[in-house]
């Protein structure tokens, strides 16, 4: 069955890459240019509207202007994206009901990702249930697709981020290159297997004095445990 979104953002280049992704991905795709017109839109589709990605610095009303009278009477799921590092930003717009916040510059990957984990939670009743996985001050949100390290948020790459999911999903049990990349890279990767070890290498560099965890094992591969 095919989902609904609505994309709210006013650079035109970024609205137009946005949205050639998610029809791509089979979604039917409303959108708006700015707040105003984000709320003339919703008022009217709003039993039809399955997700809203809504950009934070818009003309006429900000997105949180937005979220604030969508949440008024919808509990419709809505990815804030903005281009702000700042922390306070990110609690106001959870205090006002934002599910998730996407980083600018934008991955649309990450987004398509986010956006159908989340509607496949939705849908079969478990989003907004606890999806974390945490090993002695590491911590992983798999709704959220986010990194913590002793309580610290920190930015992952997308296959650095799948590679610390596996090793601690397998945690204890010693991964070869080649299982690695299958798994993360795929069958038809036909690259260097010494991109794990690059990507290791980065992983540890985030994790500071919990990289000691990603042990490796001489001719055999690596494997996470303490």
């Amino acid at each position: 069955m095919w989902k609904r979104v609505l994309i709210v953002e006013d650079e035109d280049v970024m609205r137009t890459v946005i949205c050639h992704a998610y029809k791509d991905k089979g979604f039917q795709v409303l959108e708006a240019i700015d707040g105003e017109e984000a709320i003339e839109i919703f008022d009217e589709y709003e039993k039809e509207i399955d997700l809203i990605i809504l950009d934070v610095m818009m003309p006429k009303l900000d997105g949180w202007s937005v979220c604030r009278r969508i949440r008024e009477h919808s509990q419709v799921a809505i990815i804030m994206l903005t281009s702000r590092q700042d922390d306070s930003d990110k609690l106001l717009g959870y205090e006002l009901g934002v599910d998730e916040y996407i980083t600018k510059p934008i991955n649309t990957k990450v987004l398509l990702a986010k956006s159908e984990r989340m509607l496949e939670r939705i849908s079969n009743g478990t989003f907004g249930k606890k999806n974390i996985i945490e090993f002695d001050g590491v911590e992983i949100n798999k709704d959220a697709y986010t990194v913590k390290i002793q309580g610290v948020e920190v930015e992952f790459a997308p296959k650095e981020y799948e590679l610390l999911l596996y090793l601690i999903e397998n945690q204890g049990r010693v991964l070869s290159r080649e299982k690695i990349l299958d798994t993360i890279w795929g069958y038809d990767y036909f690259g260097d297997d010494r991109v794990v070890d690059t990507h290791i290498k980065k992983i540890r560099k985030k994790m500071g004095d919990k990289a000691e965890y990603i042990q490796t094992v001489v001719r055999a591969g690596y494997k996470f445990d303490k």
